[in-house]
């Protein structure tokens, strides 16, 4: 490798890390946003919590990378334009594709390196994320006592402390509602003091009352029995002590999980999708089987008492009035049968098909992901190297725009195939498609030394149209 193509690799390197991890942080702090209600208040640890940060940025990094090499193909080249490097490089006689020829090899390997990541990292990734999260979800809150309040959280109790004297967990003025042996408020503990801790690798709460009186109901609401109802039983010291299982973090198995689209790689994506459209195609075949049934015709000549009415000559024209209002009202309900049949059908149908371009969309996902670094690529270094601008303000902006398109035209993509407006693989695909031309047109400006982005350049083309115009 030549001294020039490795000082580019270097000037290429730093910029890609910097960026991608900016690029990440962001993604990452959305996803967390997105679910942060439902992570406080749990109680998880620092152990949980970063187990979750780390599955849930190996989901993030197909995305990041497309961004990240646009940016810091643009600060790159940017730069080297800038400090005039690519002048210098030029005037030796070195032509800008060569230029480009080491980053762009360095991209096609981070290419095929994110598909091989994305095809059989993510979907484990995501497999782990999503089970962790959805045991996360499942979690009680931990315990939050307030003054004065009730807290209801723990099974068959109510507790309301009026005062916290420290944090070591004493306490002062207690009441508890115990509803742990069934019955309405048939149990009512009254306490001057206590202290509250866990035991047992805080698998147990244990609270500890002093100086108090338990009422109890006896009769649990039945008043017949007036004598003995309540009886007051004064105390001490007593000791109330409960389990705290259902405030632990329980791991449901993973294989519960495995099913879904996002936990699949490309082999186990087609089976499924392959299973889908059979069975959609034998649905489709099957339904004029199925829809036979509600074709009945009257045969009145084969039947002639089945309306309760003798069909000879004679009756058939006295009676041929009720016989046509039987036959068009039962004709008016087997066709509002077929219609609702033939609507839930159809409705199924498309169900099936819909769930099966989705399938087929994960699977292109996988290619378009991973081509778009390398059409973001062919934007960046050559938009870079005619700006000639590096740093993070013009690129930033640049890139949050082509990246808005790329993104933009994904989703419309991928919508209208899954909707089956335009075949699924033209749709993931359109956007690629779509900026690669831009990129080979930038590419090819700024081989000639285009000011494409100069005033002066709008200025002279401007000039120009309204000479051909007159």
């Amino acid at each position: 490798m030549k001294k020039l193509d490795k000082l580019i690799i270097r000037s290429f390197i730093g910029p890609f890390l910097l960026t991608f991890a900016i690029v990440e942080f962001i993604l990452l702090t959305h996803i967390v946003l997105k679910y942060l209600d439902e992570l406080v208040g749990k109680g998880l640890g620092v152990q949980v919590f970063a187990e979750l940060l780390f599955y849930l940025s190996l989901n993030t990094v197909p995305v990041a990378l497309p961004l990240a090499v646009l940016l810091s193909s643009l600060m790159t080249f940017g730069t080297l334009g800038e400090h005039h490097e690519l002048t210098a490089i030029k005037t030796s006689g070195i032509a800008l594709p060569r230029v480009l020829m080491p980053v762009f090899l360095l991209v096609i390997t981070i290419t095929l390196g994110a598909f091989y990541f994305n095809n059989n990292i993510v979907p484990k990734a995501n497999l782990k994320a999503y089970s962790l999260l959805w045991d996360i979800r499942q979690k009680k809150p931990t315990m939050n006592f307030k003054e004065g309040a009730f807290y209801n959280g723990l099974p068959g109790l109510s507790i309301k402390i009026n005062k916290k004297v420290n944090e070591e967990g004493a306490l002062k003025d207690i009441m508890i509602y115990d509803h742990s042996k069934g019955g309405s408020n048939t149990r009512v503990i009254l306490a001057d003091s206590g202290r509250m801790y866990t035991a047992f690798n805080d698998t147990y709460l244990v609270m500890e009352l002093f100086d108090g009186n338990t009422y109890v109901d006896q009769a649990d609401g039945n008043f017949n029995n007036s004598n003995e109802q309540f009886v007051r039983q004064e105390f001490e010291e007593s000791k109330i002590v409960t389990s705290l299982s259902s405030f632990g973090l329980e791991r449901t198995k993973e294989e519960y999980f495995s099913d879904h689209k996002m936990m699949k790689n490309i082999k186990e994506l087609e089976k499924v999708t392959d299973s889908l459209r059979t069975y959609n195609a034998n649905e489709q075949k099957q339904y004029a089987t199925n829809v036979d049934p509600f074709y009945m015709y009257f045969k009145a000549a084969s039947d002639s008492t089945k309306y309760g009415v003798k069909l000879t000559e004679a009756s058939l024209e006295r009676d041929l009035d009720s016989i046509n209002a039987v036959v068009i009202t039962s004709a008016t309900n087997k066709a509002r049968n077929i219609k609702t049949f033939t609507s839930s059908y159809v409705e199924r149908v498309n169900g099936i098909k819909r769930e099966s371009n989705n399938y087929e969309i994960e699977i292109w996902r996988k290619y378009t992901q991973s081509v778009a670094i390398l059409i973001m690529f062919l934007i960046g270094a050559p938009l870079g190297a005619i700006i000639k601008k590096g740093g993070l303000g013009v690129p930033v902006i640049i890139s949050i725009i082509f990246f808005i398109l790329l993104y933009v035209m994904g989703i419309l993509g991928e919508k209208w195939g899954r909707e089956s407006l335009v075949p699924i693989g033209a749709g993931m695909w359109a956007a690629n498609l779509i900026l690669l031309p831009i990129g080979l047109f930038f590419l090819y400006q700024a081989r000639n030394d285009s000011s494409l982005l100069e005033v002066d350049f709008w200025r002279k083309f401007m000039t120009r149209l309204r000479r051909n115009k007159i």
